[in-house]
């Protein structure tokens, strides 16, 4: 059965230079910037654990990575099965923005949830 397994990452946009948000996020909350400017958190209990982690990363206000959802943010659920849970989305109604689709990091696709969001799907 499709389920979703975690949290693959959290976007969202910055108001202002998102540098300086970033900056802000790792001497407040100590997260642990990467050079391009996101964080990773491994999952150390996931089964896969050396292929789990949680992606972090803030935007440039006019990102197109949001489109067809008014909200500032986006989250990507890591799941199993997810060409069984996009039928499952589409027997329901739900908007699919994008269908799936592979790339070297795992096969994605988004939909727009009942208030608008753009939520994301990441099968590893």
């Amino acid at each position: 059965m499709s389920q979703v397994t975690g949290i693959g990452g959290v976007f969202f946009k910055a108001k202002g230079d998102p540098k300086v948000l970033a900056a802000w996020y790792q001497e407040n909350l100590g997260i642990p910037l990467n050079p391009w400017g996101g964080a990773v958190f491994h999952w150390a209990e996931d089964k896969g654990a050396a292929d789990a982690a949680t992606a972090w990363n803030i935007d440039e206000a006019n990102s197109d990575r949001y489109s067809g959802s008014d909200s500032n943010f986006m989250i990507n659920y890591r799941v199993k099965d997810l060409l069984g849970m996009i039928d499952r989305l589409k027997k329901s109604g739900t908007k699919i923005l994008d269908e799936p689709k592979s790339s070297e990091y795992g096969t994605f696709a988004s939909f727009v949830d009942p208030e608008g969001n753009k939520v994301e799907l990441w099968e590893p």
